[in-house]
């Protein structure tokens, strides 16, 4: 009995040392961490808070891996964060390759975060466990930011919105142009905390019930009338300017914003007043340029299942040069085989085009290649490929019939409205149709990430192979440098080379006094174009991918020196001859 007592107070005492011992419950599954230091459920949506809650974690457990800081305030004034993801004794940060995240941009587009996260989250848990991504992590640094738009993703989580609304920010707009601004947004006219659909009986009207399921609207042919006119989302006409659900706080599109091939609302229906007019763009854009390093970027949309790349406009084609189509065209064409259901797609042609898009200002302004992928695809729901988006919606029923168990459904029920009259209210909640179902959503998480690491892993990696001595008398030598990069990107892509964006690449030679420098241009007939100004520094345009550039520096005679790479993009690396 005293021995018991004694157990008992050492427990109370020192619960963490009497609980140290794990008992081993699980068999690891391929891919997955069997034993993480942070438990994350993947298969729901996180709010601002919860969000900000897991990146706390995710630092805390890796100290040595994670950095995590606030880039600036939303509108509403909440922290935007950002990880900084790194092996930190494996060199500066600064002097790696970088790769950017980040999602939610638009505020009902939320898996973005879960994804940008869930990227964080694997990349931390198989350092030191997984070869490859530990070697990843040892030569690059990503930044990630769940979300940069946190106002409207707790708006679009905690207030009354359908899967479509809110698109944008918190700012109030006069969405309608009538003079007035109705901050009210969308009304939940029946109080029950959804925003469905109104519809009425009308004998003249142009849908009728599916007769394959009650739930769903169907529209009648031209030479038919049907039972029903559909009345849109639950609203009210609260200015009375005679229209409903109009002027939805917020109406501004944050993809338009961008300070690159910029057009205003005129234009392009969405644009504020000037680039960057919005705080978390203007967050995002001043974190970039601080980190010169960034060579390759993702950013998280829904919905559609695709892989946008650039430009966005048709006029802009020639911005990218051949090199840099070889590189985006890989790069997304592998996403084809590693994300099924999606599809690699040019902006401006196969989908429709963008003025001040993030996607342009990053390659454009930044010289950073970069895609946007629309996250779900309806594919997702049996399989099945669909000519349009009539015959995915009837999946859509299907799917919540037979696999959710009607779980997404909320039942028409009769409503009388203070303008229509007798309506019925109902349909499906905002968290199906654009967001993914909660078992899918890890699934599609996973192979986004792996896409985005695949385009990280072939961010420029350079190494110094040779250094070739030879003395050609006079007491002066040869030292001839073989530089490698072993991935497909170069280290300035052409954009970046045509308008400057980073300083060209650098060879320095320390330890020795330089007499001359040159580009070795044919080793085997000695071809070689001489450099002026400071003969220890040679420039270069770039260090072209899955290619060696050679270069020569004149040197006194002396068996001890170092060679060092300077590339903003392509990280640093030294060889030290001794």
């Amino acid at each position: 009995m005293i021995f018991r007592n004694i157990l008992l107070s050492l427990a109370i005492l020192f619960p963490v040392v009497l609980n140290a011992q794990v008992v081993e419950d699980f068999f690891k599954s391929a891919g997955t961490p069997v034993n993480p230091k942070v438990e994350v459920l993947w298969n729901r949506y996180y709010t601002n808070d919860g969000l900000e809650k897991i990146a706390n974690q995710i630092q805390k457990a890796y100290p040595d891996l994670v950095q995590l800081e606030s880039i600036g305030k939303s509108f509403e004034g909440r922290e935007i964060w950002a990880l900084t993801i790194t092996s930190k004794k494996n060199g500066s940060e600064l002097e790696k390759p970088g790769f950017y995240i980040d999602g939610n941009i638009h505020s009902n587009e939320v898996q973005g975060s879960e994804i940008a996260l869930y990227t964080a989250w694997y990349l931390t848990e198989n350092y030191d466990k997984n070869k490859f991504l530990t070697e990843l992590l040892d030569d690059k640094v990503f930044y990630i930011i769940p979300t940069i738009n946190p106002d409207a993703r707790d708006n679009y989580m905690r207030e009354v919105n359908s899967a479509s609304t809110p698109r944008s920010g918190m700012m109030p707009v006069d969405d309608d142009r009538d003079g007035m601004i109705d901050e009210d947004g969308f009304d939940d006219i029946d109080g029950d905390g959804n925003l469905t659909m109104m519809r009425r009986k009308s004998e003249y009207g142009k849908w009728k019930l599916d007769p394959s399921d009650s739930r769903r609207m169907i529209r009648v042919g031209a030479d038919e009338f049907g039972d029903y006119e559909m009345l849109g989302y639950e609203g009210l006409d609260n200015d009375g300017d005679g229209r409903v659900n109009e002027d939805r706080t917020g109406y501004y599109d944050p993809n338009r914003d961008w300070g690159y091939n910029w057009q205003p609302d005129y234009m392009q229906r969405g644009a504020m007043p000037y680039p960057f007019y919005v705080p978390e763009n203007k967050a995002v854009r001043d974190f970039v340029i601080a980190h010169p390093n960034i060579a390759g970027a993702q950013t998280y949309h829904n919905t559609g299942g695709m892989i946008l790349r650039g430009p966005a406009q048709k006029d802009f084609l020639e911005v990218y040069t051949r090199e840099d189509e070889l590189v985006i065209n890989t790069i997304g064409e592998r996403g084809d085989k590693m994300l099924p259901g999606y599809k690699f797609m040019l902006l401006w042609r196969d989908l429709y085009p963008v003025y001040g898009g993030e996607i342009d200002w990053f390659y454009g302004s930044r010289g950073i290649y970069v895609f946007t992928n629309e996250l779900f695809t309806s594919q997702m729901y049996f399989g099945n490929t669909y000519e349009n988006r009539w015959d995915a919606q009837g999946d859509q029923y299907d799917f919540d019939k037979y696999l959710l168990f009607g779980d997404a459904w909320i039942d028409w029920k009769e409503f009388d409205h203070p303008d229509y009259g007798k309506i019925e209210v109902g349909g499906f909640n905002k968290n199906y149709g654009r967001p993914h179902p909660g078992f899918l959503l890890e699934t599609d998480a996973h192979r986004n990430m792996a896409f985005t690491i695949y385009h990280a892993y072939q961010t420029p990696k350079i190494s110094i192979t040779d250094i070739l001595v030879k003395n050609i008398g006079s007491g002066l030598q040869e030292v001839t440098v073989h530089i490698l990069n072993e991935r497909i990107t170069p280290t300035r892509s052409g954009q970046n080379a045509k308008y400057n964006i980073d300083p060209k690449d650098l060879v320095v030679i320390e330890g020795v006094k330089s007499i001359a420098k040159m580009v070795v241009e044919n080793e085997d007939l000695n071809i070689t174009t001489v450099q002026s100004g400071d003969p220890s520094i040679i420039q270069l345009e770039s260090i072209p991918g899955m290619s060696v550039v050679k270069v020569r520096f004149i040197t006194e005679k002396s068996n001890k020196f170092k060679v060092g790479v300077k590339s903003a993009k392509g990280g640093h690396v030294w060889k030290q001859m001794l």
